[in-house]
């Protein structure tokens, strides 16, 4: 028998599909190093951005796998939701990662590889090797780890302060913005087909132990492979600031709840928080109302 679904709130209960278009590099050229000359949190953040397209692509496949057992009508909507806004974040990241490219970020392109070329079918085929219910799994602890930064890079001033490049800013608000809209509809999906308690916790499990340690050295290739960044000194001093700081530092404890049995991820309240910034980014006077289509 399925465990039934959330109720959520009204507000977040069918994220909304926005059509964007940011002008990268339009208003003030973009910098090499776009986080205020931080070598290691702008390689950091390219590699994001570069991977975000096919990883999006991959977590709306794995939805779809189970399209035709959906049969919650409410569910079926928050799904297409969450597949609109997936397909608009991936198509923005690419406008971005073609600029990140030709600023010399060449792991970007590694990790941004587009639609039908021979490593998207490879990764397609990969997926189908897999349990449909491991593949929907790791696509909703994705979700999990993405909602959880997003939740810290709305609410936490220390991270707000971080000086960078303001329209790959706007780019980053949006996104975490609309994870948090969304954060709950693959794992929605995940219990409305039966899915497992232990592979929901195992998925979770291999992306806690292998996230960060896969783009630490995801970062230090990207790094090496940019001539302007070879500075030992001053990479080890930021790379040591990022650990300790507001980004890393707490994650992994925030983390651990999701493998905790009967864990929802609208346990953890965000409404207020979505509120804010639905204002902030699309109200009246909103940063962002002239970047929608």
């Amino acid at each position: 028998m399925s465990k039934p679904t959330a109720s959520l709130p009204t507000s977040v209960a069918y994220p909304k599909v926005r059509r964007m278009r940011f002008r990268f590099g339009q208003l003030e050229p973009i910098q090499r190093h776009f986080i205020e000359g931080n070598i290691v949190l702008s390689h950091l953040v390219a590699l994001l951005s570069g991977g975000f397209p096919p990883g999006e692509e991959s977590f709306i496949r794995s939805v779809r796998r189970f399209a035709d057992e959906i049969t919650d009508p409410a569910l079926k909507k928050r799904v297409a939701g969450f597949i609109g806004q997936e397909a608009v974040h991936g198509n923005q990241h690419r406008v971005l990662n073609h600029q990140l490219i030709e600023l010399g970020y060449l792991f970007v392109k590694v990790a941004d590889f587009p639609k039908d070329s021979r490593r998207e079918k490879t990764l397609v085929r990969a997926e189908r090797l897999l349990p449909r219910h491991l593949h929907l799994a790791l696509t909703a602890a994705a979700e999990h780890y993405t909602a959880t930064m997003a939740q810290r890079v709305l609410s936490n001033e220390e991270i707000r302060a971080i000086p960078g490049d303001p329209e790959v800013w706007h780019l980053l608000d949006w996104h975490a913005f609309e994870e948090l809209e969304h954060k709950s509809v693959a794992f929605d999906v995940f219990r409305a087909v039966d899915g497992s308690e232990e592979t929901r916790i195992l998925a979770m499990a291999v992306m806690y132990y292998g996230v960060i340690p896969f783009l630490s050295v995801a970062v230090i290739a990207s790094i090496l492979a940019d001539r302007t960044a070879w500075h030992p000194i001053t990479v080890t001093r930021q790379a040591i600031e990022l650990f300790r700081g507001p980004v890393v530092r707490g994650l992994m404890k925030e983390l651990r709840t999701y493998m905790v049995r009967d864990f929802h991820p609208d346990d953890i309240d965000t409404t207020a928080l979505l509120e804010q910034w639905r204002l902030e980014l699309f109200g009246t006077d909103g940063q962002l109302r002239d970047r929608v289509k």
